[in-house]
């Protein structure tokens, strides 16, 4: 029996709203596979939706460090090179989110979500398998700005292990941001005001941090700013596990100074904050 049939049977015998059946007619993560796939489909039937996690880091990449880095000097001495890469790698993984906003929006503005709710499915499983979706999309842009990186003179100068621990470590941000933009998204009226919220919120959040420029010549309210946003804390502690050149270690601040711990400590919060309060925006966007 296919899928769609054995869901369609389910939808006979269950009236909307009712939950989820039990394991047996597919389980929850299940749903989550199914929702997972569905984003996924989206995407290679539209793949200009890519655009934000494979053209963009390019022209990032060529732009800060050809156009830009020239005239950034490092403290300390140092490829920019060398320093931008990690940088480059979380501004983009946190602007992409802005599209976990804009998506979740839209299927509420097109009634997708009212289908969704007839079946008996786990209703998270709409969340949950768009934040898998979307870190697997993270994944693309990660191993994009690696291998540019490294076709350009990008030269990590830690073992391997260290290396991939810290593009692990920007994954988890961006997993974690992902559910931040679905609060926005659920939040939004729309999908324009999704995505205007999105850019004002993550856009400024990915710039005013030591992400592409060090943060030592800015006035020290500013500089106090960028070493508590979590963007620093990250850059800085893919800087580190890369053992590229990372200014931002002298700074006074605890997240400078302990940036894995702090990096770690922004993502598991951001996730054990936004994942359930995205879940009862979404219960609420629902039921209305």
């Amino acid at each position: 029996m296919t899928e769609a049939t054995e869901r369609a049977e389910a939808t006979e015998e269950a009236a909307p709203g009712d939950p989820a059946p039990d394991k047996a007619r597919g389980g929850r993560w299940q749903d989550v596979v199914v929702h997972t796939r569905r984003n996924l489909v989206h995407v290679r039937r539209e793949p200009v939706q890519l655009a934000d996690v494979t053209i963009q880091p390019l022209m990032f990449t060529l732009l800060f460090i050809y156009v830009f880095g020239s005239g950034i000097p490092i403290p300390g001495g140092g490829s920019y090179k060398d320093y931008a890469l990690a940088g480059l790698l979380v501004l983009n993984l946190t602007t992409a989110t802005a599209g976990t906003a804009v998506g979740l929006s839209t299927d509420l503005d097109t009634g997708v979500i009212d289908r969704f709710r007839t079946l008996p499915m786990w209703p998270a499983a709409v969340l949950v398998g768009r934040s898998v979706a979307d870190v697997m999309a993270a994944g693309l842009c990660v191993s994009i700005v690696a291998l540019v990186g490294l076709v350009i003179g990008w030269r990590p100068d830690a073992s391997v292990v260290s290396v991939f621990a810290g593009l692990g470590l920007a994954l988890l941000f961006s997993y974690s941001l992902s559910w931040f933009s679905a609060c926005l998204g659920l939040a939004s009226k729309g999908p324009e005001s999704a995505q205007s919220l999105g850019l004002v919120i993550l856009f400024p959040l990915g710039l005013v941090s030591n992400a592409m420029v060090p943060t030592q010549g800015m006035p020290g309210w500013l500089m106090t700013i960028t070493s508590w946003n979590p963007v620093s804390a990250v850059t800085s502690a893919c800087r580190h596990l890369f053992a590229n050149p990372n200014p931002s270690a002298t700074i006074d601040a605890w997240p400078m100074r302990h940036p894995v711990a702090a990096a770690l400590g922004w993502s598991v919060a951001l996730l054990v904050v936004c994942a359930p309060l995205a879940s009862v925006l979404y219960r609420r966007r629902t039921t209305e």
